[in-house]
């Protein structure tokens, strides 16, 4: 490497003696009083500024639950005068209440119960000091025919004769009459619901001319398409010479 010229090498000694000097004298100094600023702050100013206290610390002075005071709206009369007031209107509301209800389903019973002619005809009283011996009674009920026969001693004997356990519906006579002499059957065949007629088929009791079905003087089927026998309503003697049927 080339040696510099005498002038440039000696004032490049001369530079490298002095200290090197800030560029910007004003940011420096700006520099400078920040950081003073700042310990000054920390010194007293920051001390003077009033502190955050938060809701959630729990202390003495900071409770975290602060219960308010409904003192301006408690009654002044006491506390008896109030619950006798509250157990008077709940009294009076389940009253009024329990009434309601009564009259609902009160009202309920009486629509859906049975109406006057329908209970004119659930009961029907038979004389039968009316009825001769050999004799059939046809009456209506509940909208059907029953038939009322005051059989014979020989109807009788026939019916409690006959072999029942071969039948096509086996019934024994006693279970279908109370009295032997005073058979009580609904009027209604059981093969399609025609009305039989009494007196009449193979075997002296009641035939069906509609499709040929025959029944004895017990009203049990003894031949044709009808798969029991006539059935037998619900009947009592309050009386030696009445019936009530229903």
């Amino acid at each position: 490497m080339a040696p510099l010229p005498s002038k440039a090498g000696s004032l490049l000694r001369v530079c490298q003696r002095q200290p090197l000097r800030p560029l910007c004298p004003l940011a420096t100094a700006q520099q400078r009083r920040t950081k003073a600023d700042v310990v000054e702050r920390s010194a007293g100013e920051y001390d003077q500024t009033p502190k955050f206290q938060s809701p959630f610390k729990n202390s003495n002075d900071n409770p975290t639950t602060k219960v308010p005071s409904f003192g301006k709206y408690m009654s002044k009369k006491g506390e008896t005068s109030n619950k006798t007031f509250q157990y008077f209107m709940v009294g009076t509301m389940g009253l009024l209440s329990a009434a309601g209800a009564k009259a609902t389903v009160q009202d309920f019973l009486v629509n859906m119960s049975a109406s006057a002619d329908v209970l004119a005809q659930a009961k029907v009283e038979i004389d039968l000091a009316a009825i001769p011996e050999g004799k059939n009674v046809i009456i209506k009920w509940r909208g059907k025919p029953v038939f009322v026969r005051h059989r014979t001693q020989d109807e009788i004997k026939e019916a409690e004769d006959t072999k029942w356990e071969a039948l096509r519906d086996p019934q024994p006579d006693s279970e279908r009459v109370q009295r032997p002499e005073w058979l009580i059957m609904v009027g209604v065949c059981t093969h399609l619901g025609c009305v039989p007629i009494g007196e009449a088929g193979d075997f002296g009791g009641w035939f069906c001319p509609c499709h040929g079905s025959h029944y004895d003087i017990s009203g049990r089927v003894r031949k044709g398409p009808a798969p029991l026998n006539l059935a037998v309503p619900e009947y009592g003697f309050p009386e030696d010479e009445k019936v009530v049927i229903g």
